[in-house]
């Protein structure tokens, strides 16, 4: 599961991209939003789209006694009503995601962060896409979680079990938060491979010993 990510862009280019009214609001750069953080969600109200903060993780009932930030089984009631409605959806601004290793680095014996993100279609800046996301209202204010699915062989190779659903801008943005909820549901599959990629960070640095 994605349970870090960043948003490093601005609110310009969300308005932009997503199309959606930021109502003055600024943001800084997130470099890391861990769930029960606030980050910043486009929701739809029609053919009108704006930008909200919302807490990352949904609100646990029942004998979930954790919030839930990722989103996988569709079928189940407790997600069934938010993915029918589009006023539900929404897109959450991401420039890129992590997932840990499932073995330990050899040289620390951690476990490491590895971080992914689209390919850039130029040289401005952080490429700019979206989970696709599902939102409730609750007591405390609105939460959101986003979906996952099968990963891609990018990120199949860090993490075997699943990736977040990733959309780009255009199409598959209107899509989400539009479509019926059959169609909803059809988007959730990994991104092509030829779409993204892992970025490269430096190396972990060796347990340094003792100098005395």
């Amino acid at each position: 599961m994605c349970n870090l990510y960043r948003m490093t862009s601005n609110v310009q280019a969300i308005a932009q991209l997503f199309r959606a009214d930021i109502a003055g609001r600024n943001l800084p750069a997130l470099a890391e939003i861990y769930p029960d953080g606030e980050a910043p969600v486009v929701v739809a109200e029609g053919e009108r789209r704006t930008l909200a903060m919302m807490r990352w993780g949904w609100p646990p009932f029942g004998e979930v006694k954790r919030p839930i930030t990722n989103v996988r089984n569709l079928a189940s009631p407790m997600w069934r009503s938010a993915l029918a409605d589009p006023a539900r959806r929404c897109l959450v601004p991401v420039t890129a995601f992590s997932e840990w290793s499932a073995v330990p680095d050899p040289v620390t014996g951690r476990k490491r962060k590895h971080w992914f993100d689209l390919l850039p279609n130029s040289q401005e800046g952080d490429p700019l896409f979206a989970f696709a996301g599902l939102w409730r209202p609750a007591e405390e204010g609105p939460r959101f979680a986003f979906l996952t699915c099968a990963p891609n062989e990018t990120v199949g190779r860090i993490h075997p079990k699943a990736m977040p659903v990733l959309l780009r801008p255009g199409e598959a943005f209107d899509r989400w938060l539009s479509a019926d909820g059959t169609d909803a549901a059809a988007m959730q599959a990994p991104l092509e491979d030829a779409l993204m990629r892992e970025i490269a960070e430096e190396a972990p640095m060796p347990p340094q010993g003792s100098l005395f």
